[in-house]
């Protein structure tokens, strides 16, 4: 096949990730009508676990725990307290306004490599962290006392965890080679502990185990997770930074979307101005990253 007719497939690929990736948050919101937060993320980590391994023998790709020390940071941080945190978030918030508060992520990474990694923060990108934190406060609303509050804060701390578990990704990948389907399978293998532990001592109802729980895990775990890391590392490979850096604006946007449509999730005025804020942000971020040719790490990619 023609280098045109491998981006052209790319761009196929990458625009039907987007698609699951901004659904999946949907189908994680309805799965959570039948279990617990912390319940649903440490069966969703299980099967995606199972899938990606599986698909990693099937192929024979090296499946070889390298790096133990920095799988456990990012497994704990990334694979657990993301999936934790995000899904816990996602028990009062919409789908629409949880994933957009999570995805803020690429803002916090401007923002903690700087220290970390030595990457200041220049012209644009400084906009692009104003536009964010404008968007923060108007779907925050500290001015207002509300129920969903916690949600709020318990999402931005998701995109928080998920910029850390980057920053930490990129430190090594600068440092040394990694096979990163590998890296990524023993992340979630480790980040499954702490999973399970917490959704053991926390109490939860009986898992309704009806066949709408089970599509929806088997969605969440084997197409948005374990398929979905897939998708994402031939996309990367294929495409110019700036282009696979837009999946980060398109997946909140189709999960604001189908959320609105199949659930019936609305946005007042101020909250759809803050959501318009952070995409435009997002959307800076990918232009800067295209302009500067930078690399997109992969662990950029949805959990």
């Amino acid at each position: 096949m023609s280098a045109e007719g491998q981006r052209g497939r790319a761009l196929v690929v990458m625009a039907l990730l987007s698609l699951i990736w901004g659904y999946s948050w949907v189908v994680a919101k309805i799965a959570l009508g039948h279990a617990g937060p912390f319940q649903f993320a440490f069966l969703r980590i299980v099967i995606a676990v199972a899938a990606l391994g599986a698909w990693l023998v099937l192929t024979g790709r090296p499946v070889k725990l390298t790096h133990p020390r920095e799988a456990m940071l990012i497994g704990s941080l990334q694979t657990a307290g993301f999936m934790l945190v995000n899904t816990w978030a996602l028990v009062d918030g919409g789908p629409g306004k949880t994933s957009i508060l999570v995805f803020t992520m690429p803002v916090w990474v401007l923002l903690m490599g700087w220290p970390a990694l030595g990457e200041r923060v220049r012209g644009l990108q400084w906009v692009a962290v104003g536009l964010a934190l404008l968007g923060l406060l108007f779907i925050m609303e500290p001015w207002r006392v509300q129920t969903t509050l916690l949600s709020k804060c318990l999402a931005v701390a998701a995109g928080m965890l998920w910029a850390t578990g980057v920053i930490l990704a990129k430190r090594l990948h600068n440092r040394v080679p990694v096979d990163v389907m590998s890296f990524t399978l023993w992340q979630m293998v480790i980040g499954l502990v702490p999973t399970a532990l917490v959704a053991w001592l926390v109490p939860a109802p009986a898992i309704d185990w009806s066949a709408t729980f089970v599509v929806a895990l088997l969605f969440s775990g084997i197409v948005a997770t374990g398929m979905g890391w897939i998708m994402w590392l031939y996309v990367l490979h294929r495409l110019p930074a700036g282009t696979t850096s837009l999946s980060s604006l398109a997946v909140p946007v189709i999960a604001a979307a189908s959320s609105a449509l199949q659930l019936g999730e609305r946005l007042r005025p101020v909250e759809l101005g803050g959501m318009i804020a952070i995409g435009a942000a997002l959307a800076l971020v990918s232009w800067e990253t295209a302009r500067r040719r930078q690399v997109v790490d992969p662990a950029m990619g949805q959990d």
